[in-house]
């Protein structure tokens, strides 16, 4: 499986500043993308004024917590005690679990981390933009935040938002108190939080057994569906991984596509998987993705709103989904039985109003 420069990632690309040493790297690479990513920079910053979901009161919420997360990311690695602890792998994973739980995590899991999971270089800010990344630990522990479904529902408008960068809130207070933690007994570990990643969390957690990538680029898991927002936090501390799962992803995005149907932005392929960067998934486009993102204001999750697996599916379905074609129709069936074209909520939350 390739690995991923942090880089050329939508995000990255996003934050580069006209005529920087930086913008001029990245474009002296790749000329065919300076044009396209100068017209997505042109248009209004999300959730800035200008934009269709614009609330002069209700936006700044979203930006408020996106620079608290940006304050605290600096709090993502620190000093280890001098005092290590010994630790029995067993026991130890159990705890970490329970602790993660018990700060409000729904899906926690374990995996062995590969070269694989880490980016190449780094390229989200400018302090640290192309550096090579060499600090890996042998463990990832990926942890699930289910997103306010209600406020979801609503997308795209400006709750969904506040719903999303919640999760992402939530995410990165467990990382830190399992960080934290896991350095008090004498092993480094390292919290990867919103703007602060050194792996992509999507692949950790689909190693460690929390879900599988659908046909809206996402990870699904059982429980939540892709209404989730993910955390992780790498280690040295000997733990006990989890084993991948499969439990009828793929098998129901191949004859479900809703996603794709309902896409504002026609981002979300409509024809069966191809291999990218060694990993058979649906293509997104991100670029058009993103393009309504700024459009709208909003991180949009229309095709968080409008999957199957966001509103649970019966323990008897789903363990047939993989095997019948009866379960995977009846499970559609029922959806637009339930909700037609979408689930969607037209009023705001009331304290919002």
């Amino acid at each position: 499986m390739n690995k991923y420069d942090e880089r050329d990632t939508m995000f990255s690309r996003m934050n580069l500043k006209e005529d920087s040493e930086c913008y001029k790297y990245y474009y002296n690479r790749n000329p065919s993308m300076k044009e396209k990513d100068d017209f997505l920079r042109s248009l209004p910053e999300m959730g800035a004024k200008g934009s269709a979901m614009y609330n002069s009161i209700n936006s700044p919420m979203v930006d408020a917590a996106f620079k608290y997360l940006s304050d605290i990311r600096r709090f993502s690695e620190g000093k280890v005690s001098e005092n290590k602890s010994e630790v029995d792998p067993v026991l130890i994973t159990k705890k970490i679990k329970g602790l993660a739980e018990f700060y409000n995590a729904k899906l926690v899991g374990i995996t062995e981390l590969k070269d694989y999971h880490y980016y190449s270089y780094r390229g989200r800010h400018e302090e640290n933009y192309g550096d090579k990344i060499e600090k890996k630990h042998r463990f990832g522990i990926v942890f699930a935040v289910p997103m306010d479904l209600e406020m979801i529902m609503r997308a795209p408008k400006i709750s969904e938002a506040i719903g999303v960068v919640k999760g992402y809130v939530e995410a990165a207070t467990i990382g830190m108190i399992l960080s934290y933690y896991i350095r008090e007994l004498g092993y480094d570990a390292r919290n990867h939080m919103d703007g602060n990643y050194l792996l992509v969390a999507p692949l950790v957690a689909m190693d460690a057994g929390l879900g599988e990538f659908g046909r809206n680029g996402l990870i699904i898991t059982r429980e939540h569906g892709p209404c989730i927002r993910l955390g992780v936090v790498s280690t040295d501390m000997p733990l006990i991984p989890d084993e991948r799962k499969s439990f009828g992803v793929r098998e129901l995005c191949r004859d479900c596509g809703r996603c794709a149907r309902t896409c504002p932005g026609k981002a979300i392929s409509k024809t069966d998987m191809e291999e990218k960067d060694g990993i058979l998934r649906w293509k997104i486009n991100s670029e058009e993705c993103y393009r309504r993102w700024r459009s709208l204001g909003t991180d949009c999750a229309i095709c968080i709103a409008n999957c199957p697996f966001t509103y649970g599916i019966s323990d008897e379905l789903v363990s047939n989904i993989k095997t019948s074609n009866k379960a995977r129709k009846t499970i559609l069936e029922n959806f637009d039985k339930k909700y037609g074209i979408r689930p969607i909520i037209r009023e705001e939350a009331d304290w919002l109003k």
